[in-house]
């Protein structure tokens, strides 16, 4: 069974759309196939909306209700936990990612060739601003996090069971699943699409959401801050020690009148801002820490309804 996991945040005025896509992917893939739906706390009527359509749609589905809104990938997480097939792929609600990726996701899937689809964007339909800030981030995140994310970012992926499992298995708050996804390795491969422009909305991804990902991303996958750190420590070192010298012959000399004044300063400035910078980043560690400690739900599941829809090729759905 190939299931499909497509998240919905402030997607009502898509759902026409979306469901029509759906239907057209389920025609082109020759296996069993099931929809879930993941409602991420989305306050519009999207949740109304597909419980009175998918008991007439043409293909299996789940529809996921969240408590509250948890973020894009946690629905993620959550829509991978409720789905039952051996191969799984992941699409967006707003229908920028062109529905046919989703069959060459499962073409790539049943070789047994691959455990790991991922989709990188040739080109973007999106505005000049959001495309900039979009290359800016993933050229941030290929630099500080993962080099090996494609140049074009990540937003839909593939896999199959094991590595969906394996995916599952990483049970961390405030983590990057871009990330998770490269770190786990597998047979992986890419495929490129041309991103379309929104039609319905806007995203709710926004700069603040980007560069708040990013710094998740950093601090769960990388020791950068740690290593500039201490490269700063060094330079500061190295500055402190040559104005000491200065301070000294200064002194001797008589060019520095008041006794203490350069030295004192050295200290306030060098070691304090240090201090306070390292701080900063022990604190950002311990307190990821102390997150995944408390072990609490990525995401929390209030209702799940399954459809069996009216597929005469599909065989009886199982919960």
């Amino acid at each position: 069974m190939f299931s499909l996991i497509v998240p919905v945040y402030r997607n009502e005025e898509s759902i026409p759309r979306l469901l029509a896509a759906i239907a057209s992917i389920r025609a082109d893939i020759d296996d069993d196939f099931e929809a879930v739906f993941v409602i991420d706390g989305s306050p519009d009527r999207s949740a109304e909306l597909l419980a009175q359509e998918l008991p007439d749609c043409a293909f299996a589905s789940r529809l996921v209700l969240l408590s509250r809104n948890f973020g894009s990938f946690a629905a993620i997480r959550a829509g991978l936990q409720a789905a039952k097939g051996e191969h799984f792929a992941v699409m967006a609600a707003d229908l920028q990612e062109p529905p046919e990726l989703m069959v060459q996701f499962h073409r790539e899937l049943i070789t047994g060739d691959v455990d790991v689809v991922v989709g990188t964007r040739r080109s973007r339909g999106d505005p000049w601003l959001s495309r900039m800030f979009s290359a800016l981030f993933w050229s941030l995140f290929r630099r500080l996090v993962m080099p090996q994310v494609p140049p074009g970012g990540v937003d839909v992926f593939a896999c199959n069971r094991a590595f969906r499992d394996e995916l599952l298995g990483m049970n961390e708050a405030r983590s990057s699943l871009i990330g998770q996804l490269y770190w786990l390795g597998f047979r992986r491969t890419t495929l490129e699409y041309d991103r379309l422009p929104r039609q319905e909305g806007r995203s709710a991804w926004g700069f603040r959401r980007k560069l708040d990902y990013l710094f998740d991303s950093l601090f769960a996958f990388s020791d950068l801050p740690i290593r500039m750190l201490i490269m700063l420590g060094f330079i500061l070192l190295a500055i402190a020690f040559v104005f000491t010298i200065l301070a000294v012959a200064g002194r001797l000399s008589g060019a520095i009148e008041v006794p203490g004044y350069t030295a004192t300063l050295i200290v306030i400035l060098g070691f304090g801002g240090l201090n306070a910078l390292g701080l900063g980043i022990v604190g950002v560690y311990a307190w990821r820490g102390y997150e995944n400690s408390k072990e609490r739900a990525l995401a929390v599941v209030r209702v799940q309804r399954n459809y069996p829809g009216r597929d005469p090729a599909s065989p009886e759905f199982r919960t």
